[in-house]
């Protein structure tokens, strides 16, 4: 069938497309810069992934989305959100809207539908998981149905959606990734694109729980 998989190269997004390449083979892997700090990191972590895997890659530039947000992953003028361990589940909601983009998922997926569409791919991979859907509901599986709905008829080939890790919270998703070889070591979850992962952003913070919690060293930490 094959598919097109979307790769921020964040660790849900790594796993989802070592879950698909398995499953359905990826035909193309899509990483998205709209001005986010991270993008530099991302898109070089992104390619990494592919070279390793032999995967097409390509890297898609959303300029307007940066012009149109005032997320502080994007602009520099807000502060991005830190968080202790003893924090991120109470103060989830609170932070969800620092980092709001604004129908992000949504713009992927569609730009993701034309390429599927137009190369008569049937599968769009996204990593959406079951921590995150908990604070954003586009990362959800009734996002996934409503989108679904939507690509049957803006598509027509009816490419559809899937998110082959929708069920589990970070822990699951670094056990399950750890099981079937995906690359954690290439993976980057840091809302910034230093030399190593910050380690107090919330994303940061949040990935170090799962790690520690699956009893997984993160090879990430490992100087490349």
């Amino acid at each position: 069938m094959g598919s097109i998989a979307l790769l921020s190269s964040g660790l849900d997004s790594a796993v989802a497309f070592k879950v698909a390449l398995d499953e359905w083979g990826v035909d193309l892997a899509l990483t998205f810069d709209y001005g986010q700090r991270a993008a530099e990191k991302e898109i070089e972590c992104a390619r990494k992934i592919c070279e390793r895997f032999g995967v097409r890659h390509e890297v898609v530039e959303l300029p307007w989305l940066e012009d149109v947000t005032s997320t502080s992953l994007v602009y520099r003028g807000e502060k991005v959100p830190t968080l202790t361990e003893a924090e991120l589940d109470e103060r989830a909601r609170e932070t969800a809207h620092a980092v709001w983009v604004p129908n992000r998922n949504g713009a992927f997926i569609n730009i993701a539908a034309c390429f599927a569409d137009s190369l008569g791919i049937g599968l769009i991979v996204c990593g959406f998981n079951a921590e995150e859907g908990a604070t954003f509901p586009d990362n959800t599986p009734e996002f996934v149905e409503a989108v679904n709905k939507s690509l049957f008829y803006s598509t027509e080939n009816h490419a559809k959606v899937v998110a082959p890790v929708a069920g589990l919270d970070k822990v699951g998703i670094v056990r399950k990734g750890a099981r079937i070889g995906a690359p954690l070591d290439l993976s980057w979850s840091c809302y910034f694109s230093g030399e190593r992962p910050c380690g107090k952003c919330e994303s940061c913070v949040r990935r170090a729980r799962a790690f520690r919690m699956a009893g997984v060293p993160d090879p990430s930490l490992v100087i490349r």
